[in-house]
């Protein structure tokens, strides 16, 4: 500060010193933070998007090849259906297998078998296909079978004796056609209308075994096995005339019928060599047939080593005009 000439001090501002930048006001550090912290949400931002449209791309990748594997999966097991029905067409008589879990096994009129087509690991394009065949006549069919069969196959299968009356009475009464329920069976109103989600009972024949699972006793575990005890899907149909082919049925379904122990060792002991041709005259009456037409496919498309897609085919062999033909009586798809 400078002294004027009238004493007073000289307040007017003296210009910089030369080569020096004038001091920058405090606000200058304060913008310079602020576009930095914009600068990281702006990264931020652009991270997160990214990311999602990364998890996007995923995710519509495994959707696109997992159609991919469902379609490829679908188009085997309908080739495995095809090579099951050649062999259901073929040129045979009888069908027979040993035992309950044996694949069966088809004959021709002079009891000579017909060599089986491959049903494991058929290379096909993108995978491979297998199938199994089974009789469905070597089942009990619960829309012909008079109720004491039905509690014959309970019995069997280990089902006590108060959910065996249960079940019993229960089938019936689903399949008449009036709305009075026996003493220990259900209807409409008393038990089916009363559920979390009310039904009707049918009043008519079943249309398909999974129907079961509508009537009143049969659990998830009875129809479809628990515990080591098989289920009660294996044994039962509603699909065939009614008469149980000798040559396949199974150990519970020929109990069912009346069968002793003993009697059951002498047919499956007797089959396995070759069909009987004709029920023989001990076992007559009983509801035995030698013949079979109707059969189950369960057929598999795998893709990628894993099971891509599933057919459970019902179909049935008749003749006309043209020949064998194949009927489906039923088709589900599970994919």
């Amino acid at each position: 500060m400078t002294i004027d000439r009238a004493g007073g001090p000289d307040m007017a501002p003296r210009p910089p010193a030369l080569g020096r930048a004038p001091a920058q006001p405090w606000r200058a550090s304060g913008e310079g933070g602020f576009a930095l912290v914009a600068v990281l949400l702006v990264l931020a931002v652009l991270g997160v998007i990214g990311a999602e449209f990364a998890f996007s791309m995923r995710l519509e990748g495994s959707a696109v090849r997992a159609f991919k594997e469902g379609v490829a999966g679908l188009h085997l097991a309908e080739a495995a259906v095809e090579q099951a029905i050649r062999e259901i067409v073929g040129d045979h008589a009888y069908v027979a297998s040993c035992r309950d879990d044996d694949p069966i096994r088809f004959f021709k009129t002079d009891r000579t078998p017909v060599p089986p087509l491959p049903r494991r690991d058929v290379a096909l394009g993108a995978g491979h296909f297998e199938y199994d065949i089974t009789d469905e006549e070597a089942r009990l069919n619960v829309n012909t079978s008079p109720p004491e069969r039905v509690a014959r196959l309970l019995d069997s299968l280990g089902v006590a004796r108060n959910d065996r009356d249960t079940i019993v009475d229960s089938i019936q009464d689903w399949r008449d056609n009036n709305e009075e329920h026996r003493l220990n069976g259900a209807e409409s109103d008393d038990h089916y209308l009363k559920q979390p989600l009310p039904y009707r009972a049918r009043n008519a024949n079943l249309d398909s075994v999974r129907e079961l699972l509508q009537i009143k006793g049969i659990t998830e575990a009875l129809f479809n096995g628990a515990d080591d005890r098989p289920g009660l899907v294996r044994d039962v149909t509603v699909k065939t005339p009614g008469p149980v082919n000798i040559n396949t049925g199974r150990t519970h379904v020929l109990r069912a019928l009346g069968l002793a122990d003993a009697e059951i060792s002498q047919i499956l002991q007797s089959r396995c060599d070759a069909p009987y041709q004709a029920v023989p005259g001990q076992f007559g009456g009983r509801g035995f047939t030698v013949t079979s037409r109707t059969f189950r496919i369960d057929a598999r498309g795998v893709v990628e080593g894993h099971v891509a897609a599933r057919i459970v085919a019902v179909v049935q062999k008749r003749q006309d005009q043209r020949g064998p033909v194949i009927a489906a009586l039923e088709w589900s798809v599970d994919r």
